[in-house]
């Protein structure tokens, strides 16, 4: 838990902190940024660091927890505009090739964090594949509602795809990356939408 107890509105000062590590730690990575920079650039001292967060170890946890509720607020917005569960992966996957589209995109912020922490018993790591199940149970949940018998290898597949683009949209280009992305979930959906229509037009017949 971080030293000072968060009750109501975040004070002004641990805002600014966790904004300045969103931005930093994003595009330059963790390990290369110091705490020296984080309070010059958040204009704080560094006791006042210290009062809302233990070390630099749980700001980089604060950290992935801003980004986890952040793409959860994705997810629940997609979800919130009662498509179908398709159209829910497809909008998803949207969302998802518009961050790569992003000229401040520098890759997935808990991939890059996990080839930072390899350690899976450290907080960071441990941060990371929190985030990486609850991202593999929802995709999981939207697939059984296309079709439960093979939804689990589909979200895994979705999740190698959405890996993939991440990886991929660093190195490449980003639109190409993101119409190959696109292309492959559609791919995706289609093999599981369509036994239910052929067993459809079978029983029809």
């Amino acid at each position: 838990m971080a030293r000072t107890q968060q009750t109501g509105r975040p004070s002004e000062a641990r805002t600014r902190l966790l904004n300045t590590a969103l931005k930093i730690f994003y595009a330059e990575g963790i390990h290369s940024v110091g705490i020296d920079r984080i309070v010059e650039e958040a204009q704080v001292t560094r006791a006042t660091l210290y009062r809302h967060f233990l070390g630099k170890e749980e700001l980089v946890v604060a950290y992935l927890n801003e980004a986890d509720a952040a793409m959860r607020a994705q997810a629940e917005q997609a979800a919130a505009r009662g498509h179908s569960p398709a159209d829910t992966v497809r909008e998803l996957s949207r969302a998802i090739a518009g961050g790569i589209r992003s000229p401040e995109f520098r890759g997935c912020a808990f991939l890059n964090a996990a080839a930072e922490y390899p350690d899976p018993e450290h907080p960071v790591h441990r941060a990371v594949l929190a985030h990486r199940e609850w991202f593999q149970t929802t995709v999981t949940e939207l697939f059984t509602q296309i079709r439960a018998a093979s939804a689990e290898p589909a979200a895994r597949h979705f999740v190698m795809l959405r890996d993939g683009a991440m990886a991929s949209g660093c190195l490449s280009d980003a639109e190409v990356v993101c119409e190959t992305f696109l292309r492959g979930v559609e791919g995706l959906l289609q093999a599981q939408i369509a036994p239910e229509t052929a067993e459809t037009g079978t029983r029809a017949g």
